[in-house]
This record gives structure tokens, C-alpha cells and sequence, in this order.
């Protein structure tokens, strides 16, 4: 007999899930495991507001299994440690991101890319070790194998920084593991939302000459003044491209929605990178020409393993990076779905969860 998700464990947990394609979310009641000998539990703080959590709530990439408790950009404090945690202690501030579980066992996971296992689980939207759902982070608290936690740093605000554990590392990694990172080299950013502003910021830091590639003549003030990139190309202008055409060694594309990539490959160089972290519902074309006449690659990545995330977050606050965010009540997240749609949003909305939920009957 399958129970109740509010009684498939121990332990009682309360947040907001959609129960179906509508993608409205309202209050759940549901349970998580009790914390075992290698599990840290985490009360949640703030939790971040990606855009494949609004992908996820509809069911546009066909795989969503109601109900749906979104969020895999978790800050919060630890609250219990099992006997078999040594990194982690009760009151330390740490993070959760897209990734809760995998093997552990196979060469992928061996070398740190446990994002890249074929058994994989995600913190939301996925069948456990146990055979049940896990749920994310738009929920008080949350239980979660210690080697999926990550320390967060001291000086990043827990609020601003926790876009970092999923639009972070997703840009992060590919820029480490293509060679984006050589001082003086130019970088084009397409997309300036959620993954793009910090990719510029990230790109900055490594020494970079950034230039953003927006459709949005209303972001340049924002890419140049705010972000400090270096420059701005308006993307559905063709003169103002033409003058970009050839200079850039690497491009990472974060734009989630379908659009062309022959504009793109024109602006690299000779041996140039483009690199897609966005996640568009149906497939782009792909042309062939320009990457034969270019000797032009063109690459993706999916967020990063453990092991890179944490090196991310110290990278990132040595450098002083952190999201640029507005900050919501749980209550709220219908409407900033809504926005989130449009486009809305400068850049990342973050809940502010022990403000603004907790389970009826229950303090936080």
C-alpha cells in the first residue's frame, strides 16, 4: 500500500507544491527521513528560484511526477549530524543544490562528477535510495547525505549566495573544463537572466574581456554600469553584430528559450567555444558549416560535481560574487512564477523561507 507523503517517514515537513501541470503551488504537508549515520539535517533559510524549477512545475520537459516540492539553491543551518559526519556540526551554515544522491561507486562518481552518474538523484523530482520522492528546498527542512552538503563560506551572504549552488556552478564548471579562463581572453555571455549575470561576473574575476549578447537594448546600461562587463551587442541588430564577428574565443549561451546559433558561432574566432547551460524545451539547429570552416566547438555542461561546487563557493567568495536577487515570501512564488515567465526578474528570486514558512501547528 503506497502512504501518504506526510506519513512516508518520520519526521513531519511542510512546504508548497504543485499537484499538477498548472504549476500552482499551495501548502503540503509531507515527511522526510529520519537523519542517519552518514546524513546532515538542514533547517532552510532562503532557497532560490531557478527557472527549471518553473519548467519542472508545468511539465515541459515531460518527466515531472506530482506532487512537485521545487528548489535546489538551499541555504540553511545544521541541525542534526549523524554518527558517521566528521565535516559538518550542529549550527554550521551549509548548502544544498541540485544533486541529494548517486552511486558512489562508479568511475564517474570516483572522479567527482557525481552530477554525471547514471543514477543520479536530484534534490526534487526524484525516486530516493528508498524508492520514495524527494521533495526540494520551498519546505522547512531537509535531510540530506552528508557528501551532497557543502560548507558554505563564511563571508557570502546566505540570501544573495544561494542562486550560486545551482546558476554558479552551472556556469563555473564549463568555463573550467573548456579552458574559459585564460586573463585577456574574450568572453561573449548570450543571455543576461539568471545564469548570464553571474557568468559575467565569474568571467570578470577570472580576467576576461566580457561582452554581453542580449535581444534587450534595455540591459546594456545594466551589463556595462552594474555588471562591469566590457562591452554590449544587441543581438537582433545585424550591424551591431557585424562589428563583433570573429572576436570572441569562447561564448557560453545561457538563453533557456529556442534560438539560433549560426549569429553565435559567427562572433568566435578560429578555434572558438560555444558552450549551451541553457536548457531550451525543444531542440536547436545545429549548423554545420561554420564549425567546419571555423574549426569551431560547440559544447555543454550540466552543472558541476560536488568537488567543483564547493571550489566554486570559495571561489566565489574570495572574489565577492553573489547573485543579484530579489528577495520573496514563500507566498509570493505564484506571482514571481508569472514574472519569472516574462523574464521579469533582475535576476534571481530567492525565498525567504524561515520568515515566511512554516507547518500550520508548528513553530519554525
Amino acid at each position: 500500500m503506497v502512504k501518504a507523503p506526510e506519513n512516508e517517514h518520520p519526521q513531519k515537513a511542510f512546504g508548497w507544491a504543485a499537484r499538477d501541470t498548472s504549476g500552482i503551488l499551495s501548502p503540503f504537508d509531507f515527511s522526510r527521513r529520519q537523519n542517519g549515520d552518514d546524513d546532515v539535517t538542514v533547517r532552510i533559510l532562503y532557497c532560490g528560484v531557478c527557472h527549471s524549477d518553473l519548467h519542472c512545475l508545468k511539465n515541459e520537459w515531460g518527466f515531472t511526477k506530482y506532487p512537485i516540492v521545487p528548489g535546489h539553491e538551499i541555504v540553511g543551518l545544521v541541525t542534526a549530524v549523524g554518527t558517521s559526519v566528521h565535516r559538518f556540526k550542529v549550527g554550521d551554515r551549509v548548502g544544498v543544490g541540485v544533486i541529494v544522491g548517486s552511486c558512489h561507486t562508479c568511475d564517474i562518481c570516483e572522479q567527482s562528477l557525481e552530477n554525471y552518474c547514471p543514477k543520479v538523484m536530484f534534490t526534487y523530482n526524484s525516486t530516493y535510495h528508498d524508492g520514495t520522492r524527494t521533495y526540494g528546498g520551498y519546505s522547512d527542512m531537509i535531510v540530506v547525505h552528508q557528501r551532497f552538503v557543502l560548507q558554505f563560506p563564511e563571508n557570502l551572504p546566505s540570501d544573495a549566495g544561494a542562486p550560486l549552488l545551482c546558476a554558479g556552478i552551472t556556469v563555473y564548471s564549463p568555463m573550467k573544463y573548456y579552458g574559459m579562463t585564460e586573463p585577456g581572453k574574450h568572453l561573449g555571455v548570450a543571455g543576461l537572466g539568471g545564469l548570464g549575470h553571474v557568468a559575467v561576473k565569474i568571467g570578470k574575476a577570472f580576467g576576461l574581456k566580457v561582452t554581453v549578447i542580449s535581444t534587450s537594448p534595455k540591459k546594456e546600461d545594466e551589463a556595462i554600469k552594474k555588471l562591469g562587463a566590457d562591452a554590449f551587442v544587441l543581438s537582433s541588430d545585424p550591424t551591431k553584430m557585424k562589428a563583433f564577428v570573429n572576436t570572441m574565443d569562447y561564448i557560453i549561451d545561457t538563453i533557456g528559450a529556442v534560438h539560433p546559433l549560426a549569429p553565435l558561432l559567427s562572433l568566435l574566432k578560429v578555434d572558438g567555444k560555444l558552450v549551451t547551460v541553457g536548457l531550451p524545451e525543444k531542440p536547436l539547429e545545429l549548423p554545420i558549416f561554420p564549425l567546419v570552416l571555423g574549426r569551431k566547438l560547440v559544447g555543454g555542461s550540466d552543472i558541476g560535481g560536488m568537488k567543483e561546487t564547493q571550489e566554486m563557493l570559495d571561489f566565489c567568495a574570495k572574489h565577492n560574487i553573489t547573485a543579484d536577487i530579489e528577495l520573496i515570501r514563500v507566498e509570493q512564488i505564484n506571482t514571481a512564477m508569472e514574472r519569472l515567465a516574462k523574464s521579469d526578474v533582475k535576476y534571481r528570486f530567492v525565498i525567504d523561507i524561515a520568515n515566511s514558512i512554516s507547518c500550520p501547528g508548528r513553530s519554525m
